[in-house]
């Protein structure tokens, strides 16, 4: 296994690969080519304005302790002044870019259900009026408490012509950690959400973030027990914890360090938790970026392709397969 400074560049033969299950798990990249014919598939990401219920006073100020919005936003995501011309610019930028022909509308920043349905499904319309024979997808990302049957029911009208993800975060699985970094919602409101899903056209995506430095080893890998039992969670992103600029848990970080994972350490643990989690799920990322500019920690100074052939090298080296300790 190469170490943290021996990496250079990723090889070329790692960036064809073909078969979803090529690097020992399910995954979203060559998944995503499969569905759709060999189509090279982008997400546009979105900025409808939206804000959250935990940072405009109706459950909370200043929002979960780990986020500021910004670090999982692109600069570029951030300037265009409507939906619709987002849409054109992002759509254009992959094209030019990555030599997209397909794309997935992503509404990311912020709680992207945070409004009446009335005014969702006017933003969710704009977006899909433009390059409409070329987009695939409808992405929303948003709070498991800021989701209601007329909702679902709205996303769910958009399946006729779409494929449409419901993406929550679910973060923790323990309210005790909910509860220290102020997120305002609690495992039972994510069960609920979900409960509201099952029966429905709308693929479910969560995300958890590994290393809040209280929870053990163990707590973290019994993520994959209570993903595992929800059968209609078809995605999932895993995060690792990072410490950025402009969040409450950044103040405390540079006041007093706590640790984080490694690079090594962080492969090591995906190893541990790749083979509990369902073979059916669709990992759409093993580890979470921000940018750089707004990182504190951890800086594994490495580039994001860098970091993903690190850990997939793990991965092939110890023989991992997704599942196989069901």
């Amino acid at each position: 296994m190469q170490s943290v400074s021996e990496i250079q560049s990723v090889p070329s033969a790692l960036k064809s690969v073909e078969s979803p299950w090529e690097k020992g798990y399910n995954n979203y990249g060559p998944w995503l080519k499969e569905k759709y014919k060999g189509h090279r598939v982008f997400k546009v990401i979105v900025d409808g304005g939206f804000t959250c219920p935990n940072r405009d006073g109706s459950k909370g100020y200043g929002g979960c302790t780990y986020c500021n919005v910004d670090s999982f936003t692109p600069s570029v995501s951030r300037n265009a002044p409507t939906v619709r011309e987002q849409v054109i610019q992002g759509m254009e930028r992959a094209r030019k870019g990555n030599k997209a022909d397909k794309f997935i509308i992503y509404f990311q920043p912020n709680t992207n259900t945070y409004a009446p349905a009335h005014y969702l499904k006017m933003m969710y319309d704009e977006a899909l009026s433009y390059g409409t024979e070329d987009i695939v997808g409808l992405s929303v990302g948003t709070r498991p408490d800021c989701i209601d049957a007329e909702k679902i029911a709205l996303l769910e009208s958009y399946t006729d012509r779409f494929d449409v993800d419901l993406e929550m975060g679910m973060e923790s699985i323990y309210d005790e950690t909910l509860n220290q970094i102020n997120r305002g919602c609690s495992h039972d409101e994510l069960l609920k959400a979900l409960k509201l899903t099952e029966n429905t056209k709308l693929d479910v995506c969560v995300h958890t973030i590994f290393g809040f430095p209280w929870e053990s080893h163990e707590m973290m890998l019994k993520y994959a027990d209570e993903i595992n039992r929800h059968a209609q969670i078809k995605f999932v992103k895993f995060h690792h914890l990072h410490i950025v600029e402009g969040s409450v848990m950044g103040v405390k970080y540079k006041r007093e360090p706590f640790k984080l994972f490694g690079l090594d350490e962080y492969a090591e643990f995906l190893c541990e938790l790749l083979p509990r989690v369902r073979p059916d799920i669709i990992i759409q990322r093993l580890f979470g970026l921000s940018d750089r500019e707004l990182l504190i920690a951890p800086n594994w100074g490495l580039k994001k392709s860098e970091i993903q052939y690190y850990i997939d090298q793990k991965i092939l080296s110890k023989g991992i397969v997704q599942g196989s300790a069901l």
